[in-house]
């Protein structure tokens, strides 16, 4: 269960929550995390009843303003909107897997990226049912470690167009894995979250550190093997 914490993305008011969502959207989207529409925001407004910030579906990440942001409730409908957003807007499709991230380890924000590393990494290990990740500093940066020696486990869950199924899904394997600080939906991306955006953000920025070293250093030791020095 996550706890309250201080921080720069920690709000009172559904405009700011909004405001902070769509920043780093943006931030994401510049370092490629969040091209072509990909990728979804959310933070909890309140939480009885539970109400969620949430970005819109077929939304370009880099263009994302405060106002395009939607509010949810439980059951993933639209009970509150900015009035410059058009009535047909609606939250992104993978909205109940954000609800169930939140409803199951009371998160108060989930983030999904979906970079090159991280869709490649989720296919590569999906026979392992996930990726181990284990012996570096910035897993320093990830909620309640505190040394290098940790070992990350990220599961792989099968990607499925079936959000309901899906979202079950996600719920199994976060109650198999309650230490886990994100994980792999295969071919298709990364989903982390914290006790609010500030932690949440600093969980996918680490998490797609840890993935895109782990993905370079197998290309390096491919091409090392085949007697090819690395650039």
């Amino acid at each position: 269960m996550y706890n309250g914490s201080n921080s720069s993305y920690r709000f009172d008011s559904f405009p700011q929550i909004a405001s902070g969502l769509a920043s780093i959207a943006r931030g994401f989207y510049l370092r490629g995390w969040l091209v072509g529409t990909s990728g979804n925001l959310s933070a909890v407004v309140d939480r009885e009843p539970l109400r969620l910030a949430m970005s819109p579906s077929g939304v370009d990440k880099g263009e994302l303003r405060a106002e395009q942001i939607l509010m949810i409730d439980e059951d993933a409908r639209v009970v509150s909107e900015h009035s410059a957003k058009p009535a047909a807007a609606k939250p992104s499709d993978e909205s109940p897997l954000h609800l169930q991230i939140v409803k199951g380890l009371g998160a108060g924000a989930v983030l999904h990226t979906h970079s090159i590393w991280n869709t490649i990494l989720s296919d590569l290990y999906a026979a392992d049912g996930g990726v181990a990740i284990e012996g570096y500093e910035m897993l320093k940066g990830l909620r309640g470690v505190n040394t290098h020696e940790h070992r990350e486990w990220l599961p792989i869950i099968e990607n499925s167009q079936d959000m309901l199924a899906l979202a079950d899904s996600i719920g199994d394997t976060l109650r198999k894995h309650k230490d886990a600080h994100g994980f792999l939906l295969r071919r298709h991306g990364l989903y982390s979250w914290g006790n609010d955006l500030a932690q949440a953000k600093r969980h996918v920025e680490i998490l797609e550190f840890l993935l895109e070293t782990l993905g370079r250093t197998i290309e390096i030791r491919s091409i090392q093997q085949r007697g090819v020095a690395p650039i």
